[in-house]
């Protein structure tokens, strides 16, 4: 199967390239002459847009979000490639809780999905999991997300086993004996309404523990949802030092504050907690600066059962995949200060992610690079409503918002898995 996607804007920050031109697939990978067009006049052609942290609940929670669902979900907002956090029922902490993934996403045919294995054991924080068993059936990273490996041994000796595979480990920063049982940031906003709270502290107590853990060993670290002014601080004095850090923020981070909290909508709760405009902006900033190297969704499926509560009892987490692309055009790309160019933000859902997973073949359009790739309409006006999502949820904390921008057209190995 030969494809041409002809007349569209093509940008691709790994190659430094943003031009009109046309793009050859063939047999999965860019290559030469076409069978089939798409025509991409006045659309934006970039390379197949990756999300490194994603929650897909299967197995154990089918009912929340399964892989199909999840992958499904992917293509409708434009991500080719999506990497799914291990805690799952069973969680993903041996070889064939890998695989399962794979198998499952293979039958599904919508986007990639990659496994990220636990690092410790039913993500416990007791002991290593079998990382050598997980990279050979195919994790792509080591995460015990939702929780911090709160032993500081354990979380050397994850570090540089990981190092020796050639892995990263994503770390969910929490200190627990901070941050407790909170329900949202702790400010102003939580003491007005009588919410137990989050310091900004328990995030970057831990962020420091890491990055020093990080510097021990040599090993690489990335750190997941960064969330507060004083983390991203953190991290860009860890860049200067040259140590191997990355790190990623999510939308509702980067765009949403804790005072929608006073809304006492649970579609506003999730873990980390929305912060106060000054972190949002420190976040922004972060990006723009390449502190922060990827937005990422943090896609974390609920029933509307489960969110349908008091917020204190709503279980923390909200969904992305289908509303990501359209925040970051709509609220983080334009001119002026506090903004990000195109570029910036293409590079950050696409080459940064797929560099720190060690996916090769993607977050390009180079020749021979895998053929996924993600169209966009720019000029594109809708409203977020998860009603429609592909994905079983609906916990979206942009919903009803009116945007701009959204995938034309999803491709995946050359062949197109979502279109208008």
């Amino acid at each position: 199967m030969k494809l041409a996607i002809r007349g569209g804007r093509i940008l691709d920050p790994a190659l430094n390239l943003d031009a009109a031109g046309d793009l050859l697939i063939e047999v999965g990978k860019i290559r030469g002459s076409a069978d089939e067009t798409i025509d991409a006049a006045n659309l934006l052609v970039v390379p197949g847009l990756v999300d490194m942290h994603v929650h897909l609940r299967e197995p154990g929670d089918d009912e929340e979000e399964t892989i199909a669902s999840g992958a499904a979900a992917a293509a409708a907002g434009g991500f080719t490639s999506v990497a799914c956090m291990p805690n799952t029922d069973p969680p993903i902490d041996s070889r064939s809780a890998a695989e399962f993934v794979y198998q499952q996403a293979a039958r599904a045919g919508a986007a990639n999905v990659f496994p990220i294995g636990a690092i410790t054991k039913g993500r416990r924080g007791e002991e290593l999991s079998e990382m050598g068993s997980l990279v050979a059936g195919g994790a792509v990273a080591f995460s015990d997300d939702g929780d911090s490996v709160a032993d500081s041994g354990l979380m050397r000796r994850g570090l540089e086993y990981a190092k020796m595979f050639g892995r990263p480990i994503i770390s969910h920063c929490e200190d627990k004996s901070l941050s407790g049982d909170g329900n949202v940031n702790e400010s102003e906003v939580s003491a007005i309404l009588g919410f137990d709270g989050m310091p900004a502290a328990a995030e970057e107590i831990m962020i420091w523990r890491d990055i020093r853990i990080a510097e021990l060993t040599g090993g690489r670290l990335h750190v997941a949802h960064v969330s507060t002014a004083g983390a991203v601080e953190l991290i860009r004095v860890a860049k200067a030092k040259g140590l191997s850090v990355s790190a990623e923020a999510t939308p509702h981070h980067l765009l949403l504050t804790d005072e929608l909290v006073k809304t006492f909508d649970s579609n506003y709760k999730m873990n980390p907690p929305l912060r106060t405009a000054r972190d949002a902006a420190a976040l922004r900033e972060g990006l723009r600066d390449g502190t922060i190297d990827a937005i990422a969704s943090d896609h974390a499926p609920h029933t509307p059962e489960e969110k349908e509560v008091e917020f204190t009892y709503a279980p923390y987490g909200v969904i992305g995949l289908e509303s990501t692309l359209a925040m970051v055009l709509s609220e983080l790309v334009g001119e002026g200060e506090g903004k990000l160019d195109l570029g910036t933000a293409i590079r950050a859902m696409t080459q940064a992610p797929a560099r720190i997973l060690g996916l090769g073949r993607k977050g390009t359009l180079a020749v021979g690079s895998d053929a996924d790739v993600t169209i966009i309409d720019l000029a594109a006006r809708w409203e977020i409503d998860p009603a429609a999502f592909k994905s079983k949820a609906r916990n979206c904390p942009f919903a009803g918002r009116r945007v701009k921008g959204k995938a034309a057209a999803t491709i995946v190995g050359g062949r197109v898995v979502r279109r208008p």
